[in-house]
């Protein structure tokens, strides 16, 4: 069944756009992303513009995440108060992302900029959660092995220190408003809720324990998604209504059984997995780069964005 979108000017097949919803909304509920790093290129490859895939999709990663948070609130695994620090951090960095966005959009080159942030982002970020969470596993196996969470790094010696009762941290906020802005610049950009970055951030570099960066991660990115998806239908008037309905429909759902799928696994496991799905969207996106295109021209008139 085809539906015609009036934002993106194409047409869809609506179980195709409901589906993927559902798949983003149940990555939503086991790892604690928004799913936006793999939801926005697959929108890219079934024709959505890349203008319009990043704007509508932020918006649908604001409700798939609600779903996700009210059920890790219920398991009183959220930290309240990390997760507004990292709000604050984020809001700035996505009010400086949508200028950036609408900066190369002017130039005509935000297609391809926007492919390029994808590729170098996920290849780094897949590939060091990939070793740490393998070696995190033959640890785990080894009998009498034992783990240190919470190391002294640099991070302890900043100042401004602040206690995250529910996470048990004694920390700077410094840290924690650094990885904010810099997803919410990503969210702009890239339409992403950022919690492939942020995610393993919480648990690395702040010592967060697993079971709470989930659903604190999904905290800041509902509100971080929604300040950008407004600041892009105010400034681009890229967001397609009836698109990002669609895929919320599906989103919504997919969450629930993603919380439920998520309690069943270890860490571990949620962390390879994870790892695996950015290492293949990251392939993907290289080899559209690197493929020689269908079509050679575009009869787009010059300086279209």
């Amino acid at each position: 069944m085809q539906i015609y979108l009036p934002i993106a000017e194409v047409s869809v097949n609506l179980l195709l756009l409901m589906g993927l919803g559902g798949l983003v909304g149940v990555l939503s509920g086991m790892f604690g992303v928004g799913g936006g790093f793999l939801l926005t290129p697959l929108l890219f490859f079934i024709g959505i513009p890349p203008a319009v895939a990043v704007a509508t999709g932020a918006n649908q990663i604001v409700a798939s995440s609600v779903s996700g948070v009210l059920a890790h609130l219920r398991r009183r695994t959220v930290d309240m108060r990390m997760g507004g620090v990292l709000l604050a951090g984020g809001l700035v960095g996505a009010a400086a992302g949508v200028k950036i966005f609408n900066v190369l959009k002017g130039m005509g080159q935000v297609d391809l900029l926007v492919t390029l942030f994808y590729v170098v982002f996920l290849g780094i970020i897949g590939t060091l959660m990939f070793v740490e969470s393998l070696n995190a596993i033959r640890r785990a196996g080894k009998p009498g092995a034992r783990v240190k969470r919470h190391k002294h790094n640099w991070v302890h010696n900043l100042p401004i220190k602040m206690k995250f009762r529910t996470s048990g941290l004694y920390i700077s906020v410094i840290p924690p408003l650094m990885v904010g802005a810099l997803v919410g610049v990503l969210s702009a950009i890239m339409g992403v809720g950022g919690g492939f970055i942020m995610v393993p951030a919480m648990i690395y570099l702040l010592g967060m324990p697993t079971k709470v960066v989930v659903g604190t991660s999904l905290l800041q990115i509902i509100f971080v998604t929604a300040f950008t998806t407004m600041l892009h239908a105010v400034t681009n008037h890229t967001v397609d209504i009836l698109l990002a309905l669609l895929l919320l429909l599906g989103g919504v759902v997919g969450a629930q059984i993603g919380t439920r799928i998520g309690t069943k696994l270890r860490a571990e496991q949620l962390r390879v997995l994870l790892a695996g799905l950015v290492l293949l969207v990251c392939g993907k996106l290289a080899l559209e780069l690197l493929l020689r295109p269908q079509e050679l021209y575009s009869l787009a008139p010059l300086g279209a964005g």
